[in-house]
């Protein structure tokens, strides 16, 4: 007997950052939302990604700051890392979050159901497996949030205790003494800033030319010149063929094309991620899958289907980053109700790598301004300068700023923030602002910065920029 067709609103595939924040936006909107997730809600970021790794990172940085502690006078001697302690607090701030998701979930009446789901020709959608298996379900729309997996490699199969990705990784009880971590990226570097910090041997290979490509030269400079500092190894234009472990399993040789081999303890694979789309869409229903697996949508976020949206890590050529899911998310919701909604631009969005020392950016790269015919003046300035940076003993970073060069010679709009330092992270609101209200240097140089604070650096910045600098020229 077939299973009764429900009907609702919105039917969500995925329960991840795009997908919960799809439900909740609309639901708050009135919308009666269901949502599909075939583990827990959260997604990646909450259970497998953001929020665990960024709670090894502070780990991190609480031992750090103890390693440092007699430069502030106070004497510590013998400090051990317990990883187990860790790992147990950061399940429980995981759990608290997810309760606190789920409980948003339940209060704005949103039916969650378990199990991974199909959308079929005729634009319902089937729970294939799982406790809620067989139920199918109507939507006036579909969102598909399925998420994404970590990327593996030929030559490094993942067996949870030699080689790992993040999902294993992050599970891990204890640290090793030497680790590889393959890939130096953003997840990459994380990790090897971590694991550096933890008191283990790291050594980055990267294919590409450089760490953090991506980021603005001048900050992936910064951050190529602490970790060497730190005694991580980096070797770029690196290739790796494959490993061999030793005999009984403690150990693997890591081996790089034309290369000195790497004897470790650890394989951390980190490669970037794959979208979830396989099998998340049964033959018919007219959504266009790419050659490398993404959902194609228009700027709206809508699929060659006009009863079907995505958003998140699945879409193609977006940035896989929870907080644009979330702006993906709105955008969604705002096209149902018909309130013709701003797309996202992707270009200005924010971007957050927490290493030591940490990166945050919006908007062009000083490489990018000029590749799209931009004349630019651009100004940076050192932490070393700033006295909070000085109090707190962090002073390897950078602030710099693009802005656009007016026919006088003066700077004009802002075209991009760029920063690395200490707590950057949390400073570029305010960088953020500037680039997305298309403020001028002189206008955002108007802005009073508390004294004594790290966001001085990028105060002085844009006084520098705008063509009168107090501390820096």
């Amino acid at each position: 007997m077939a299973s009764e067709v429900q009907s609702f609103d919105v039917v969500v595939i995925g329960g991840g950052p795009g997908g919960y924040a799809t439900a909740l936006y609309g639901a708050s909107a009135g919308l009666n939302i269901a949502v599909i997730e075939r583990d827990k809600v959260g997604g990646t970021c909450l259970h497998r990604g953001c929020v665990p790794a960024k709670e090894f990172l502070e780990t991190a940085h609480v031992r750090r700051t103890i390693a440092h502690s007699s430069d502030f006078g106070l004497s510590v001697s013998d400090v051990k890392v317990d990883f187990s302690v860790s790992q147990d607090r950061k399940n429980e701030v995981v759990d608290t979050l997810f309760k606190g998701v789920s409980g948003l979930l339940k209060g704005r009446k949103v039916t969650v159901l378990a199990g991974t789901a199909q959308v079929q020709a005729d634009g319902t959608v089937t729970v294939l497996d799982g406790e809620d298996a067989g139920a199918v379900l109507k939507g006036t729309h579909v969102v598909l949030a399925s998420g994404s997996v970590p990327r593996t490699i030929p030559g490094f199969e993942i067996d949870g205790s030699l080689i790992v990705t993040s999902d294993e990784f992050l599970d891990l009880r204890s640290l090793p003494a030497s680790a590889v971590v393959i890939g130096g990226g953003a997840i990459g570097c994380e990790f090897a800033s971590m694991l550096s910090d933890m008191g283990t041997s790291v050594t980055i290979l990267e294919g590409l030319p450089a760490i953090l490509t991506g980021c603005d030269t001048e900050v992936a400079g910064v951050v190529q010149r602490a970790f060497k500092k730190r005694g991580i190894d980096i070797r770029t234009n690196a290739s790796v063929t494959g490993h061999t472990p030793a005999s009984d399993g403690s150990k693997t040789t890591v081996h790089v094309e034309g290369g000195e081999d790497v004897e470790v303890e650890l394989v951390v694979v980190s490669v970037g991620r794959r979208p979830r789309t396989e099998g998340l869409l049964a033959d018919g229903t007219g959504v266009e899958i790419n050659e490398r697996g993404f959902v194609v949508t228009d700027e709206l976020m809508r699929t060659a289907n006009p009863a079907i949206f995505a958003v998140g890590d699945v879409v193609a050529n977006t940035p896989q980053l929870a907080h644009v899911a979330f702006a993906e998310a709105i955008v969604i919701i705002k096209s149902i109700l018909g309130e013709s909604p701003l797309p996202v631009d992707y270009d200005r969005v924010p971007w957050a790598i927490y290493s030591n020392p940490e990166v945050a950016f919006c908007g062009l790269t000083e490489a990018a301004a000029k590749e799209r015919g931009y004349d630019v003046i651009v100004k940076k300035d050192p932490f070393g300068g700033n006295s909070r940076a000085r109090i707190i003993g962090e002073t390897d970073g950078v602030v710099k700023i693009i802005a656009e060069k007016r026919a006088d010679g003066t700077a004009g709009q802002i075209l991009g923030v760029h920063m690395a330092g200490p707590w950057v992270t949390e400073q570029l609101g305010a960088g953020y602002y500037a680039v997305n209200w298309e403020a001028t240097a002189d206008e955002a140089a108007m802005l009073i910065q508390p004294h004594p604070s790290l966001s001085e650096t990028f105060g002085e910045t844009l006084l520098a920029l705008a063509g009168r600098g107090l501390h820096v020229g």
